[in-house]
């Protein structure tokens, strides 16, 4: 099963797209994960969130599910994501992708089309940090999956 992460306009610090990178390359030894970086869209300065829905719909590969990453969205445990990842793949799931809002986050029109509504936490965190965060998590999933030591 391949995991597509799509994020809107470039991850800004370093430190972070360097992170996402580090686990993007951990994570090819389990599974195929693609990283798509969308324009954001903006109008007279301003970011058009429903544009931007339609933007990250539109990137979607037909027939992959799609999680949208949301503060409203269910919490998973790492051991319980693993499981969700696992019955993904046992169903035969050919993808899934990762629907990652900008600074203004996600439209009601991604939010309430996609398959699953994930919050990381009842905090809040930058959009950029939240790219980096869901990598080590997908990575951290695949290691619970295997039963090696990393998550403990």
């Amino acid at each position: 099963m391949k995991h597509e992460l799509i994020f809107l306009g470039k991850t800004k610090d370093n430190f972070i797209a360097q992170g996402i990178e580090n686990y993007a390359s951990r994570l090819k030894h389990y599974s195929q994960v693609l990283v798509k970086t969308l324009k954001e869209k903006k109008s007279g300065g301003q970011i058009n969130i429903e544009e931007e829905g339609r933007q990250l719909l539109d990137a979607v590969p037909g027939g992959w599910l799609k999680v949208a990453l949301d503060s409203r969205g269910r919490q998973y445990t790492s051991e319980d994501f693993a499981e969700l990842i696992s019955g993904w793949e046992q169903r035969g799931v050919k993808g899934v992708c990762y629907l990652i809002g900008g600074p203004t986050g996600l439209s009601s029109e991604v939010v309430d089309g996609a398959d699953v509504c994930l919050s990381l936490s009842k905090m809040t965190f930058t959009h950029d940090m939240v790219r980096m965060l869901l990598m080590e998590q997908l990575y951290r999933a695949y290691t619970i999956k295997g039963g090696e030591k990393y998550h403990k």
